[in-house]
């Protein structure tokens, strides 16, 4: 029960990262926050959480406005009464190079990757702050340190997000709250399957993909979470401002 008595919010809560993470922070206690614009797989995440006897409600929430975060966090405190834990997992990817890539796109990629994570802590630092700290925790990418092909949007947001981290850490140190980035590998979530099952040949473009790691494989949802739990508890009291990679090995070569 690392994290009992907490109130966790888990954006892009409805599948994968931050699904998984989700039941994890519940099954350490948290009461947990299940925030996504997708309502189905949302309230599929709560429920699975509530079968557990555990604390879970959705809000559905469009990460890339600002009023709609606004209301997430006041939402949060007016059910709980504090926040605790933020993580900013909520993201999207459009792969192409830069030359192809269009205005809309651009902006459509750094609203919801990077202006979703300024909107979440600009929104939760003061609650934080009044409840005598706090936690966030903010997911990057292993392309923020490395480059991949047609990756041009994807990779300048997940760039500015381990930017902005080191930065909230800095500056709120003093509050005691604790900023922290996680940057993951290839993932094999419902995203990334897929993905994989609408190439012509999806064994071989798997293979493509893992045979860029050394470990031969991509990670699985619950390797994040148990990093992103290990950022949420004690465990980790004495650090902030950090990236941690999580990839297999993908940024060795």
């Amino acid at each position: 029960m690392k994290l009992k008595n907490k109130v966790a919010i888990v954006t892009g809560a409805g599948s994968g990262i931050g699904r998984t993470t989700a039941r994890m922070f519940a099954a350490e206690g948290a009461s947990v926050v299940v925030v996504d614009i997708e309502k189905k797989t949302a309230e599929e995440t709560v429920d699975s959480i509530r079968k557990r006897g555990q604390d879970a409600f959705f809000l559905r929430t469009d990460v890339s406005k600002g009023s709609d975060m606004e209301a997430m966090v006041a939402q949060t405190i007016q059910k709980y009464g504090k926040l605790d834990i933020l993580f900013n997992n909520a993201g999207i990817d459009i792969a192409k190079p830069i030359v192809e890539t269009t205005e809309a796109e651009w902006d459509r990629t750094l609203n919801i990757n990077l202006k979703g994570v300024f909107w979440g802590c600009k929104f939760s630092l003061p609650a934080m702050m009044d409840g005598g700290g706090g936690i966030i925790i903010n997911t990057a990418s292993i392309l923020a340190h490395v480059a991949s092909p047609n990756q041009a949007a994807y990779s300048a947001s997940k760039g500015g997000i381990v930017a902005l981290t080191r930065q909230i850490a800095y500056d709120y140190a003093s509050y005691n709250v604790r900023a922290n980035c996680i940057s993951p590998g290839d993932i094999m979530t419902p995203m990334a399957k897929n993905f994989f099952d609408s190439c012509e040949d999806p064994e071989e473009r798997m293979k493509f993909f893992t045979d860029r790691y050394p470990m031969k494989r991509f990670g699985e949802p619950s390797e994040i979470a148990r990093v992103a739990l290990f950022l949420a508890s004690d465990d980790s009291s004495f650090i902030t401002g950090q990236v941690i990679k999580v990839e297999g090995g993908f940024s060795i070569w």
